[in-house]
């Protein structure tokens, strides 16, 4: 193959992800992130697809913290963290986080991708076997192909399949086992039943390992987290999970853990070790919004009423919906030129959803998932859902075909 059979295949490519109704399109906005955000020519709109569960992306607190930061410490760290990109409020930041999540200690990452891609190779070797849940958000799916462990998949909420996995593992010789979830899965909106894989974990002697982006701040007792929510917060081993969803929706990701653990991770995780530290600004915000999220009841509170508001309402108008007990709440519509229809149309109601389709989901189950926000007022939720109304009957859509 020469360069331009190459690029050939690449543009044939491009065009059948296109022509099959799968393309993902990037609106520009041109305000802050918030409930309400203004798009380039395209004036103001309703934001139900961002993982802004609190609200604090635009926070002012936020940004005067990051402001102050900054103005101490720099614009950035030019460095990896072992060589001189460490400072007092990087520091800081994992002992607030580990404090937060009640872990001995935790270590930050640029992004959880990064997070969940150091974690699984310096930990499971070849003699250890991980067993992960079929849905896990592909950052842990990408991390565990890192790793020389043997790999395992359990159906997701099937517990049954879960121990058959842990009984094969240890049939096959497996030394440590690590059981590997998210704590949400996003695009379904449900919440894993930690209870019962930490029962079958103790059953088999295995670790326990959590990916608890879309809960941290939001779910459980001062948004602590499903651990928390569950009770076994003292029975799982690693969570791993972000700052650029409830915790202000900038960036940066952690792994709370055993100290040993984080230790190991500072000396072997290959993200941490080749990444630039995270930026003063970063650090100073992150901080604020764990502060904040601490203190943040009332928003929690907001927020399941939001999403009880909607989720009622769009389930009387006739539409299917996916989860439960999360801001979460995906309308399935199956076909993916359906899914896009109605993203396209809602956008020209003044509502900014996205459309999730292969290789996002599985073939056949295209959805847009919405968010609920603590800053949507109900007139935002009402307004939501009448567009969605008038959308579907405009498109003609029943059962999520045109």
């Amino acid at each position: 193959m020469n360069r331009q059979e190459f690029y050939d295949r690449i543009a044939n490519t491009v065009e059948t992800i296109k022509s099959d109704g799968l393309w993902k399109s990037e609106r520009e906005i041109v305000s802050p992130q918030s409930v309400a955000i203004n798009l380039d020519g395209g004036g103001e709109v309703i934001n139900l697809c961002a993982n802004n569960y609190l609200g604090l992306a635009d926070s002012s607190h936020l940004i005067a913290a990051a402001n102050r930061t900054m103005e101490r410490l720099g614009y950035g760290m030019a460095s990896v963290r072992f060589i001189c990109g460490t400072t007092s409020e990087h520091n800081a930041l994992e002992a607030d986080v580990a404090d937060y999540l009640r872990t001995e200690a935790s270590i930050t990452f640029a992004a959880c991708f990064d997070a969940n891609g150091a974690v699984f190779e310096p930990l499971m070797g070849p003699n250890d076997a991980i067993v992960s849940d079929s849905l896990n958000h592909a950052s842990i799916i990408d991390g565990v192909r890192l790793s020389k462990a043997r790999r395992y998949r359990f159906a997701t909420q099937n517990m049954a399949d879960l121990d058959a996995q842990l009984a094969q593992a240890r049939l096959d010789g497996a030394e440590g086992i690590l059981v590997v979830t998210d704590g949400v899965f996003s695009m379904d909106g449900y919440i894993a039943d930690l209870p019962s894989i930490c029962e079958l974990a103790d059953k088999y002697g295995a670790l326990v390992m959590v990916d608890d982006c879309h809960a941290t701040g939001l779910i459980g007792p001062e948004g602590r987290g499903t651990p928390s929510l569950h009770g076994v917060a003292d029975r799982v081993d690693i969570v791993t999970s972000t700052f650029g969803k409830a915790l202000g929706g900038a960036m940066g990701g952690f792994v709370a853990a055993n100290a040993a653990v984080v230790d190991l991770l500072r000396q072997r995780g290959r993200p941490y070790l080749f990444s630039n530290a995270l930026s003063p600004a970063h650090v100073g915000g992150a901080r604020e919004a764990i502060r904040l999220a601490l203190a943040s009841d009332g928003l929690r509170q907001t927020l399941s009423r939001n999403a009880e508001r909607f989720r009622s309402a769009m389930g009387k108008a006739g539409f299917t919906l996916t989860g439960a007990g999360h801001p979460i709440i995906p309308v399935m519509f199956g076909d993916a030129h359906a899914a896009g229809a109605m993203a396209s149309r809602l956008m020209e109601l003044g509502v900014f959803v996205a459309p999730f389709s292969f290789p996002v989901v599985p073939h056949g189950q295209a959805r847009i998932r919405t968010q609920m926000s603590a800053a949507h007022t109900h007139d935002h939720i009402d307004r939501a859902v009448s567009a969605f109304v008038q959308a579907a009957t405009e498109l003609g859509l029943r059962g999520g075909r045109l």
